[in-house]
């Protein structure tokens, strides 16, 4: 059996739990936050690592929604709705979500969408123009792209292979 020392200081077990969780992956302060009030971590000893730690830069809500924002939109061709949705989700303010996703330029998001109709449109070869239709814009709402915008870039590359899409089924 060890033997018992006096208990732990809460900042010092904060202090250590937050470094690990930041040693593994960027954090948001909520997402550090929770991680403490599941190791029972007094609300106050909490408070002060987590201020201590954003004081050094060490925490940082804008930079990480900002890196979120880049690494999803480009790695995954995530739309600003579904940054925003993953962002909030992961505790962000909304103000920051907000400031994020609309580093994001249009045009950019745009060419996005229509990489990412580009590489499937392969795939629906055989398939009637609705169903394509319908399979590629599905795909592209699944990743937060409004209807509009999914279905023009939809009707273009369907286009450009000389098929004629219908009227916009949205």
């Amino acid at each position: 059996m060890a033997a018992s020392g006096p208990p732990a200081d809460p900042e010092s077990v904060a202090r250590a739990v937050v470094l690990r969780l930041l040693t593994m992956a960027p954090k948001t302060r909520a997402q550090l936050a929770e991680a403490l009030r599941k190791r029972d971590i007094p609300d106050e000893a909490a408070e002060t690592v987590l201020d201590r730690f954003s004081e050094l830069g060490l925490i940082n809500d804008e930079a990480f929604a900002e890196a979120w924002v880049d690494s999803r939109h480009h790695g995954r061709g995530l739309a600003k709705r579904a940054l925003a949705a993953e962002l909030r989700h992961r505790g962000v303010d909304s103000e920051t979500v907000n400031e994020a996703v609309e580093r994001l330029d249009p045009d950019q998001e745009l060419e996005t969408a229509r990489r990412l109709v580009e590489r499937k449109l392969a795939a629906t070869r055989g398939l009637d123009p609705q169903a394509r239709t319908r399979r590629l814009a599905g795909m592209l709402a699944r990743k937060g792209y409004p209807p509009g915008l999914s279905y023009r870039v939809v009707r273009e590359a369907l286009e450009q292979e000389g098929i004629e899409v219908e009227e916009d089924p949205f």
